[in-house]
């Protein structure tokens, strides 16, 4: 993958050193590993993330918000329901425990 290709890559090493803390700070979370394992599984409304994590509605769209500011996943809005799915950078979570 070349650095056009990345979001995480900036057009400076400054640049790119803010991009990958932000990248780090979404997936050192063991609970937004398993929300984008849950992503992974096919869990792509909010609904569906409640329910297989448990978490209230405020709780999970603040690890969602890390997440997309972190590069890991987008969000689409289809009949009014936010979907989520992941990125090249958030399908990390194959290597990840």
């Amino acid at each position: 993958m070349s650095g056009k290709e990345s979001r995480t890559i900036g057009d400076s090493i400054a640049e790119t050193k803010r991009y990958h803390e932000r990248y780090l700070r979404a997936i050192s979370s063991p609970l937004r590993r398993e929300i984008l394992r849950a992503i992974k599984d096919g869990c792509t409304t909010v609904d569906d993330l409640r329910a297989r994590t448990g978490l209230d509605e405020n709780a999970l769209d603040w690890h969602l918000s890390i997440l997309e500011h972190g590069f890991c996943v987008e969000k689409d809005t289809r009949k009014g329901e936010r979907i989520y799915r992941l990125t090249q950078e958030g399908k990390v979570i194959d290597f990840l425990k």
